[in-house]
């Protein structure tokens, strides 16, 4: 019994990130690679929804011009 026991608890700490280094380890870095992974696909997406829509046609005054005109 008391060896069952100790084998359950042995195979609960090779399962538990606090006592296995290597698999926390692993399980934090591809849980790092998709967390930024995600943030620069919505960035993206969301500079691309409110991308640049054109030049405005808009008037400048004649006398603000680089060669001004005056009247």
């Amino acid at each position: 019994m008391s060896n069952d026991y100790q084998q359950e608890i042995q195979e609960h700490k090779e399962k538990d990130l606090g006592f296995n280094w290597v698999l926390s380890s692993r399980f934090l870095y591809y849980v790092a690679v998709f967390c930024m992974l995600s943030f620069m696909l919505g960035a993206c997406y969301k500079l691309y929804t409110k991308s640049y829509a054109g030049k405005p046609d808009v008037e400048v005054p004649d006398n603000t011009l680089y060669t001004p005109k005056y009247k």
